[in-house]
């Protein structure tokens, strides 16, 4: 079956990515002990969106090195990861054997999860198909994945940086790009294909794909926060003021 052409450009972009950022910061990753979310690194315990992930079993949807998977297997959760680039996955494996975590990892597109219904209580995306892939196929996806009551949990940029975002630097104080009238696909210079959709439309899709919306959390950059070591579409200090990151919390019905 032949994929979107966005699979392959962003598995080329996370093949680069992966060599020149995230490889080399996966052992550290996988090391924590806490959980955080997003560039930022904003602690779990301020968010509370997670709760006691113990004997849970979860799907991460785009877990590229699989650091959140491996935060989790450590709270006692049965991770499972997928995800589309190989090289990120070899790093995962990596770490696996070098930190004795084990857990499954599946090539492949979230999307499209070669796994039967209902298998999971938890899918989660960081960063990962939440903003990778469609959310009109990878949202349904996860529901078809998840058991009735499971929980949909995952982090995205907010529709605020992304209207204050010009097509290259950082993001302005001003925005930037109308909102009516703007496709949910965006082509980054270098960086891949993404996909953003704003609260309305993203209510509206979590609805139709049979979840309650539980909470929305607004992430402000803590005090302490400084310029992300890779990324550099956002300042510490635009994010202090305003959302650059988002996370989303539904429960299947």
């Amino acid at each position: 079956m032949s994929e979107p052409d966005y699979v392959g450009a962003n598995r080329a972009a996370w093949t680069t990515k992966n060599a020149a950022y995230t490889d080399g910061q996966a052992l550290d990753r996988w090391r924590q002990d806490s959980i955080t979310w997003g560039m930022w690194d904003v602690p779990e315990h301020d968010v509370g969106v997670l709760g006691d992930v113990g004997g849970l079993d979860v799907i991460e949807l785009g877990c590229g090195t699989a650091y959140f998977s491996a935060w989790l297997a450590k709270k006692g959760a049965r991770p499972v990861g997928i995800d589309i680039t190989p090289a990120q996955l070899q790093t995962a494996r990596r770490c696996q054997a070098e930190l004795g975590i084990e857990f499954p990892l599946i090539e492949g597109n979230a999307e499209q999860v070669p796994l039967g219904d209902a298998r999971f209580d938890l899918a989660l995306s960081e960063y990962g198909a939440s903003i990778w892939c469609d959310p009109l196929l990878w949202i349904p996806e996860a529901a078809r994945l998840l058991r009735p009551g499971g929980r949909l949990v995952f982090l995205v940029n907010s529709p605020l940086v992304i209207l204050c975002s010009p097509d290259a630097g950082a993001a302005a104080a001003q925005l930037v790009r109308p909102q009516f009238g703007v496709p949910r696909r965006f082509e980054w210079p270098d960086e891949g294909i993404e996909f953003h959709l704003p609260h309305g439309e993203m209510i509206g899709l979590l609805r139709s794909s049979g979840f309650e919306i539980e909470a929305l959390h607004e992430l402000q950059a803590p005090a302490g926060a400084k310029a992300h070591e890779y990324y550099d579409f956002v300042t510490a200090d635009w994010a202090r003021q305003w959302p650059s990151e988002e996370i989303w919390v539904a429960r299947k019905r």
